[in-house]
């Protein structure tokens, strides 16, 4: 068959990861508005983890797709206020895939440390083409902060270190930086991996015209022309990545992924009451969220589930379901095994899904989700139960009493508690263990918080000294 033996053959990986948008803002998913015909296409040429889990919230996830391991055992318990920061003591997935023989570039949003050392160049990415902070323009009283005034038209970038200007829309821009960085080490002995993190459809909503205008004429407000104009943006920028890989005839040997990085944004979903538009027949029309329960911020379903499309053409099965549960924390180890990269045991606590790939069944377990976000100077212990959830490949568990069966009632409608006493009290009992180790490792609680943000400060001295050049788009010419 196709799939025999993926490990050890060093493919080029392209992970592509978009912030806030979800499971359910994808034409194949059944959204009923939006239009991904290049979503689609990979969705029909991947197979998919129908069930890939990740955080509530976007720190988190990214800093347990870059480890394998648990957020919380990153020191990651917030997006802002120090408590961002990857801890310095993991080996990140660049490091392990640098070390594995691979070059290594990121494009977009980071967003586990805008101080120094945190810094993507510092943590195994040879080329970093990056905003601040958790999305462009974002300023908070602590280091997490993006150059000052920064916008989504014609954003300022840090490029290995230093800033430039950069002409056209964001999303655009990160995408020619990774198409152009592609082109320029495809031809070289070494793979490579190319990570893509969009900071779209991050909120402020703000789309290309076209993009936007599009939702506008339909009647849409202006957030959510502005959500779904990105996601169409994100859409075409697929095409055109998608588009370079085969022509450059890399499909065969390189693995591209497809995700994002916590659930819907309640901003793209219309739950807040507002009417987006209405039907034919004059019922209006609300938000779609794939029939879950739950937005980015929550431990339901609906706020960790995301798409998980994986291409790999000639080696992975197209248009095939994978359907138990898998999470963030699995990217790490799995990509390490197709890399022949080493794995450091203690650290990682995800599983290696080749094997599920090539018709074995993944063994039981449990994940873990826990929201965090708890205020500044906050005993965690006050928060261990409350916004957290245990997953096994049936139920969900929410907090101490809530359980749902998901194989017959997706939306969480009924919980099933009293039905199940025993598997809730495993289930508590499991988390309970996993939170003891976990606290140890919150290495962020109690951080001063920076009184100064690096990136302004950085900024405003190569202002000073170098001036801000103008970055050359590697697709101008094509």
């Amino acid at each position: 068959g196709a799939e025999k033996s993926l490990a050890g053959c060093k493919p080029n990986i392209v992970l592509v990861i978009t912030d806030d948008q979800g499971y359910a803002p994808i034409g194949r998913h059944g959204h009923p508005w939006i239009a991904t015909p290049h979503l689609d296409a990979l969705y029909d040429t991947s197979t998919r983890l129908t069930r890939f889990l990740v955080s509530p919230t976007c720190s988190p996830t990214r800093s347990a797709l870059m480890t394998g391991r648990h957020p919380m055992r990153n020191g990651v318990t917030h997006t802002i206020f120090e408590r961002e920061r990857m801890t310095l003591g993991a080996l990140t997935l660049a490091e392990m895939l640098q070390q594995a023989g691979y070059r290594t570039g990121i494009f977009g949003k980071w967003h586990l440390g805008d101080q120094e050392p945190y810094q993507p160049h510092r943590r195994g990415f040879q080329e970093a083409f990056i905003h601040g902070a958790g999305g462009i323009g974002q300023a908070y009283d602590c280091s997490c902060a993006d150059a000052p005034d920064n916008k989504y038209v014609d954003p300022i970038i840090r490029h290995n270190g230093k800033f430039v200007q950069t002409k056209g829309f964001c999303t655009d821009v990160f995408f020619h930086a990774a198409v152009g960085w592609i082109d320029s080490v495809k031809d070289d002995k070494a793979p490579f991996f190319a990570y893509i993190a969009t900071n779209a459809p991050h909120g402020p909503f703000i789309a290309p015209d076209k993009n936007r205008q599009r939702f506008e004429r339909l009647g849409f407000s202006k957030n959510h022309s502005g959500y779904y104009g990105m996601i169409e943006n994100i859409d075409e920028n697929m095409g055109l990545l998608l588009d370079h890989l085969a022509r450059w005839q890399l499909m065969e040997n390189t693995v591209v992924i497809f995700m994002s990085d916590n659930g819907m944004a309640p901003g793209g979903s219309g739950v807040a009451g507002q009417k987006l538009g209405a039907r034919a027949d004059g019922t209006p029309l609300l938000g779609f969220n794939a029939g879950m329960k739950g937005y980015k911020g929550s431990a339901d379903e609906g706020g960790v589930r995301v798409p998980f499309f994986l291409r790999w053409d000639g080696h992975v099965t197209p248009g095939r379901d994978l359907d138990f549960p898998a999470a963030h924390i699995d990217l790490f180890p799995t990509l390490a095994a197709l890399a022949g990269g080493s794995v450091p045991v203690e650290q990682v606590e995800g599983e290696n899904l080749l094997p599920f790939f090539e018709k074995v069944s993944p063994t039981a377990r449990y994940l873990f989700t826990h929201k965090g976000r708890w205020p500044v100077g906050t005993d965690p212990e006050v928060h261990k139960w409350r916004d957290f959830a245990v997953r096994d490949e049936r139920f969900r568990l929410i907090g101490k009493d809530e359980l749902y069966d998901l194989s017959r009632d997706p939306g969480q409608t009924e919980n099933v508690v009293a039905q199940h006493p025993d598997l809730r009290n495993r289930m508590l009992s499991a988390y309970d263990t996993w939170w003891k180790v976990t606290r140890k490792k919150m290495v962020n609680e109690g951080a001063p918080l920076s009184p100064t943000r690096p990136f302004h400060l950085l900024y405003a001295a190569q202002e000073k000294t170098d001036g801000i050049p103008v970055w050359r788009d590697p697709l101008a010419d094509h």
